[in-house]
C-alpha cells in the first residue's frame, strides 16, 4: 500500500492510502506520479505527495497538521507544546 498525504498551504490535510496495483507497484519515487494520477481519475483535487509510513523518505511519514517543505521536500511534526506548569 502506498499513502499519499494531500497538501494545503504547505500543511497535511489528510492522508489516504492508495493500492499498490493503481500506483506503479509502490515503488517511490515512480509510483508517485501514477498514484497521484489515479487519484486525479477519481475526481479527488488537491497537490498530493506520497509519503512513507515507515519514514523511508521525505523525512518522516506525514500526518494531519504537518508540514511539507517544498524546498527540502520533507514533512514534518507540529511542534510539541510545552506542558503546563505543575502548581
Amino acid at each position: 500500500m502506498a499513502h499519499f498525504a494531500k497538501i494545503d498551504n504547505g500543511k497535511v490535510q489528510q492522508v489516504i492510502v492508495v493500492s499498490n496495483d493503481d500506483c506503479a507497484g509502490g515503488d517511490f519515487p515512480e509510483s508517485e506520479a501514477a498514484g497521484q494520477a489515479f487519484i486525479a481519475s477519481l475526481g479527488i483535487a488537491g497537490e498530493w505527495r506520497q509519503t512513507s509510513y515507515n519514514g523511508n523518505f521525505r523525512g518522516t511519514y506525514a500526518g494531519i497538521g504537518y508540514t511539507y517543505d517544498a524546498v527540502t521536500d520533507t514533512f514534518t511534526p507540529p511542534p510539541t507544546p510545552e506542558p503546563d506548569p505543575v502548581e
